[in-house]
């Protein structure tokens, strides 16, 4: 079935019109849900990219700018992973600041698996990036390496200080969980 402008019609069983675009983005998403629960193989295949990209650019010796700009927005990326969602400076502490308060879990401005999405996305565009010549702006790298370790130790001594400051870890397992007195004796038997 043709359409006004000359294109092809798709329409399913309830006459509802779709894209094979549609399609092709249904499946990319019903595969990303697929790999929520991995985290570590998620991980893992993120740092083997990381390596791929590091040796293309090694190899090539060049796309530095490139390098400088993927470290400097995955560095974004872990400030948001480590921050609260919840800024205490502004709205106050909403982390339990003391045992007897209750517990309440971590939640950070950026979730993992954003953080992680994020980070894979940007390094596959930096990959493709390192294929286009123009993208090679020839730089003294040493100081753009520098200029980002810097960058790293100012934010994240900020980051600790702020950690410090409002009592909170951006890592938890979950509340404790204690014994009662009859696990107790059993144990000391």
């Amino acid at each position: 079935m043709q359409d006004l402008y000359g294109g092809k019609d798709f329409t399913n069983l309830n006459g509802q019109s779709y894209s094979p675009f549609q399609t092709v983005t249904r499946r990319y998403k019903y595969l990303l849900d697929k790999t929520t629960p991995h985290v570590y193989a998620r991980w893992l295949a993120l740092a083997a990219f990381i390596g791929l990209y590091a040796i293309r650019v090694l190899y090539i010796k060049g796309f530095y700018i490139i390098t400088y700009a993927l470290g400097i927005y995955n560095l974004n990326l872990l400030l948001g992973f480590l921050t609260p969602q919840v800024d205490p400076e502004m709205e106050g502490p909403t982390l339990p600041s003391k045992r007897e308060d209750e517990f309440r879990p971590f939640v950070r401005r950026l979730p993992e698996f954003k953080f992680w999405y994020s980070a894979a996305k940007a390094f596959v565009l930096g990959f493709v990036l390192t294929f286009i010549p123009i993208f090679d702006v020839p730089v003294f790298w040493p100081i753009l390496l520098l200029y980002w370790f810097v960058l790293l130790f100012i934010t994240m001594k900020r980051q600790i200080k702020h950690m410090i400051k409002y009592r909170y870890i951006p890592f938890s397992t979950g509340k404790k969980q204690y014994k009662g007195k009859a696990a107790q004796s059993k144990e000391s038997k």
